[in-house]
């Protein structure tokens, strides 16, 4: 199963086993920073999967589960016999130290959560070059009693006697703490002694790397066949509307869907720029009545990402006849999509994923099933990051680039409740001056979403003498590397009133601004 999920990318140097860790991805992330290919797989993933696939060192990742509880996530035990590296970060190193003999309890003295500074006992690869009481990012409420045999301990806590633990001769290895996180000091330097000198891998996985074997592989897999691609002129999309001219030129026709719910002026400038100022074939489709009429009535957020969703693969059946005929559809999916959307754990009865969905992406979780196309997806396993790193290697300007993310089914899922036009034109040209304004101040660069977020009750103001009863608007801005996890954004108060007061005196129906200072988790960046 695993290898058939990874049979179009080349096979990674790492594999993170995920055991329902909100940090597995991060973890993926950490180690590409490192210049080396990783991936997250089910722990469910067998020994002749990995075997296959010869991954040079294997992670076990944290997740919330106690080892010693009935139904606590476990891998196949002889995962420990492969010869291969293996690193247990705290869940992950408690499995391990209890699959091979030892004994967790729940903490001895304490639970530990959050910094901590690490105490390191004796020389050893994982450890090599960390500072000593250099401070160590923890959480966990369950401890090490007793070490199976081979292994010692390397570092500890005040609260914790096993923060890291070794077994050089079986090449396994085990800590308490986190060192994906940013709050590690020491982090990347045990992630990069892991991966460099442990598990011997080379820092081969890089933008010119990834073109190199993907440009061959796109052309492999579409032949001569006519591809389209639903061009939405965000980073994903774009990025990849220019890898595949370079892979396949005239093959490719852009299609892009109006669908009524993209920002103001948004529409005329993706065709200016792809179309004539960048010569790439694109069909504009105005779909703007089709997609507001099916959204009549609907509350619910995921019912609107899946009816547009299947809109859109409905507009693109449709059209595709007319100026096809196309066998592929290429779509910018990527890493972080497929991880929310579906999860990495699953159900080793039924097969079933058994993560808890996030949200559906229309293009990923809301494609229906009779799908009349074959799917391109080289974009599939890349993180945010990456993909602006391959669009600046392709050519692409910054002004593309350095575009704050949209989500796919736009301004619908920025409204809460049901959407109409009115509403949609209220909340189009609020948006703009969130960003008119961020642009002008110049922290355009420096955040990684601003956006305005229309909500579905109407508030009392008082504007020229008169009472008002009119909608609020919620400012959004976060800063974040990827979006798996994000900040609030400390915007200037003068910023602020600017964008208040503009939105108040300029947008008809809007008599109030509020902050959101929410970070995500606990809340999503989206409001939908």
């Amino acid at each position: 199963m695993v290898k058939k999920l990874l049979k179009k990318v080349r096979d990674p140097s790492i594999l993170i086993l995920d055991f329902g860790s909100q940090y597995s991805e991060l973890i993926a992330r950490r180690i590409r920073e490192a210049n080396v290919f990783s991936l997250v797989v089910s722990n469910f993933i067998s020994i002749k999967e990995i075997q296959d696939i010869k991954p040079q060192g294997i992670i076990l990742s944290g997740g919330p589960n106690s080892v010693y509880e009935d139904n606590a996530p476990k891998c196949d035990p002889k995962i420990f016999n492969l010869d291969i590296p293996v690193l247990g970060i705290c869940y992950g190193m408690q499995l391990m130290v209890k699959e091979l003999g030892g004994n967790v309890t729940t903490a001895i003295n304490k639970a530990e959560y959050g910094r901590a500074p690490i105490n390191i006992d004796c020389e050893s690869d994982l450890l090599s070059n960390v500072k000593d009481k250099s401070i160590m990012w923890m959480s966990h409420g369950d401890s090490i009693n007793n070490l199976p045999n081979g292994f010692i301990k390397i570092a500890h806590t005040e609260n914790t006697l096993h923060a890291a633990i070794s077994n050089r001769e079986k090449k396994l290895f085990g800590v308490q703490f986190h060192p994906e996180v940013i709050h590690s000091e020491f982090g990347m330097r045990v992630i990069k002694n892991f991966v460099y000198s442990i598990s011997k891998c080379k820092a081969d996985w890089t933008t010119e790397t990834f073109l190199d074997e993907t440009i061959p592989r796109i052309k492999e897999q579409v032949g001569d066949k006519k591809v389209l691609l639903a061009l939405s002129g965000g980073v994903d999309s774009s990025t990849l509307a220019f890898l595949l001219n370079k892979a396949i030129g005239k093959q490719l026709t852009c299609m892009f869907i109006d669908q009524g719910f993209m920002r103001k002026g948004e529409p005329e400038f993706l065709m200016n720029f792809f179309d004539k100022k960048f010569h790439i074939k694109v069909e504009y489709i105005n779909a703007r009545d089709r997609f507001i009429k099916k959204l009549k009535g609907v509350t619910d957020p995921e019912e609107k990402r899946k009816i547009i969703g299947e809109e859109f693969i409905r507009v693109f059946e449709e059209e595709s006849n007319r100026l096809g005929p196309f066998q592929y559809l290429a779509q910018g999916t990527l890493y972080p999509d497929v991880i929310e959307s579906a999860g990495t754990n699953l159900d080793p009865k039924t097969g079933e994923r058994i993560a808890v969905k996030i949200k559906s992406h229309h293009n990923v979780g809301g494609l229906p099933k009779d799908l009349q196309f074959k799917l391109v997806e080289p974009l599939r396993k890349l993180f945010k990051d990456e993909v602006r790193k391959l669009g600046k290697a392709l050519g692409l300007p910054d002004e593309i680039i350095k575009r704050h993310p949209f989500p796919g089914p736009g301004l619908s899922i920025r409204i809460l409740g049901e959407v109409s036009n009115e509403k949609l034109n209220c909340l189009r040209d609020a948006d703009w001056i969130v960003r008119d304004e961020i642009k002008k101040a110049g922290l355009y660069n420096d955040i990684w979403q601003a956006f305005a977020v229309l909500l579905p009750v109407k508030t009392v103001g008082v504007m020229g003498d008169k009472r008002t009863y009119a909608w609020p608007i919620v400012l959004r801005c976060v800063s974040s590397e990827d979006g798996m996890t994000a900040d609030w954004s400390r915007i200037p108060y003068e910023t602020l009133e600017r964008i208040s007061n503009r939105i108040v005196n300029e947008v008809a129906q809007v008599n109030r601004v509020v902050f959101d200072i929410t970070s995500k988790p606990p809340g999503t960046i989206e409001w939908e």
